[in-house]
Order: structure tokens, then C-alpha cells, then sequence
């Protein structure tokens, strides 16, 4: 049984990643809310990742970081605190949790990080400058870290298209955008959490030993299809 740690597992992503390792592992959540999930091998801790301590855990095998933002404006309405507070919540949290943690990943035999950016870091996208911006700083921080600690753990990140989950329900909230983001993919659809949740638990996995420094595109066709 191994133990991971979550920060964010309370909604989206983060709470189906909590719901798929919950059985077989042990799950460290730190986050602003409480899970609805109960269960015997469930930890939580209160933290604002930005502003509070985090809490010390003596060994972990995984971490993965899903806070994040989805701040569309155009260029002229965006401020410069708006593009802050993107860097912050995507980039700067993700660091401080990777320096707090790091000690404790690499008790680990096969230790793994996880991380999210987004399809726009790679296809332009219309009102996209801000989040792009912050999610193309994670996925630098992942190239980079990849190769500094190649030898003592595996970095990873999943850029996901539109997902169905809270941040993402302005995006989804009614019949026509639902039909116009489904068209908008070459496979006709959009992804759910469950999806993305997977997907990171095979990166947290030893099944993925050999991957490391990737940013692998959920993308339904979006970025990798023109047709």
C-alpha cells in the first residue's frame, strides 16, 4: 500500500484521483475543504496552499498538485493581479509543495509528481493569455525538474481540454455551449474527471518508471487533429 499526497482533492480532478487510490492506498488530502468521502485510509488537513503551513508528512510516494484557474478575459480587461494570482495558485503553489514534499518523496523507492496545465499553453486560444502564460510555466518547471532529479524521482503533467467539473461550468452551462464545446473536439466529446483521474494514477504508478518530464495532452483531438 502506497501513500499519496493530494493537494486538492476535495473537487474535480483531484477528488476523482482521491476516489480512484482510496481503496488500495493511502490518501493525504490537503486542501480548503473536506472530501465528502470518508474512509479508513483517508487523511485530511484545512491548508491554504498559498497562505498556511504545510503539514509534515514523513514519507510519500507520490504528490500531485491540481489547483489551478480558468481567468478568460480579453488582453484589456485582464490586470496585471489577475495574471499574479494565475501564477501564483498554478506555478507558485505547485513549487512550494514540491520543496516541502521533496524530502519526503524520496524515501520513496519509485516516488512520482503529477502535475496539470492546459491545451492552451499549446494551442492559441482567444482570451487564454493568462492561464496560458501559468500553465506553460508548469510545464517548464516539469521539463526542468525532470532532468534535475532524473535520478531520484519521475515528474510528469497531463494538459487536459475542457473538463466537466466545477472550475469548468461556466464553460458548460447550458445545452448550446455544451453542444458548441463537443463540436469544437475532432472525437466529439469533452472529458470527465474519472478520465483525467486515471490517467494520473498511471503516472503515479510504477507501470510508468520510465516517463518522466512529460506533458502528456488529454486533448479529444483538439491540439493533435486538424480535420
Amino acid at each position: 500500500m502506497k501513500t499519496y499526497i493530494i493537494i486538492g482533492g476535495s473537487k474535480g480532478i483531484g477528488n476523482a484521483l482521491l476516489e480512484h487510490l482510496i481503496e488500495y492506498h493511502n490518501v493525504i488530502n490537503i486542501s480548503r475543504t473536506q472530501p465528502q468521502q470518508s474512509h479508513s485510509n483517508l487523511i485530511h488537513y484545512d491548508c491554504d496552499i498559498l497562505s498556511d503551513k504545510l503539514p509534515e508528512i514523513k514519507k510519500a510516494d507520490g504528490l500531485v498538485y491540481c489547483p489551478g484557474s480558468i481567468n478568460l478575459k480579453p488582453i484589456g480587461r485582464l490586470s496585471l493581479e489577475d495574471f499574479r494570482e494565475d501564477y501564483e495558485i498554478n506555478v507558485i503553489g505547485a513549487v512550494k509543495a514540491i520543496q516541502h514534499y521533496l524530502g519526503s518523496l524520496k524515501h520513496s523507492e519509485s516516488p512520482s509528481i503529477v502535475l496539470f496545465s492546459t491545451v492552451a499553453a499549446k494551442l492559441g486560444m482567444p482570451y487564454h493569455a493568462s492561464i496560458a502564460a501559468a500553465k506553460s510555466g508548469v510545464e517548464g518547471l516539469v521539463k526542468s525538474l525532470g532532468a534535475e532529479l532524473a535520478t531520484s524521482l519521475r515528474i510528469n503533467a497531463i494538459a487536459p481540454t475542457v473538463t466537466n467539473t466545477e472550475l469548468a461550468s461556466k464553460l458548460l452551462r447550458n445545452d448550446k455551449m455544451i453542444e458548441n464545446i463537443t463540436e469544437r473536439h475532432p472525437m466529439k466529446k469533452f472529458l470527465q474527471p474519472k478520465e483525467v483521474a486515471e490517467m494520473a494514477a498511471f503516472l503515479l504508478s510504477e507501470k510508468s518508471n520510465s516517463i518522466s518530464g512529460q506533458v502528456f495532452e488529454m486533448d479529444c483531438g483538439i491540439v493533435s487533429f486538424k480535420i
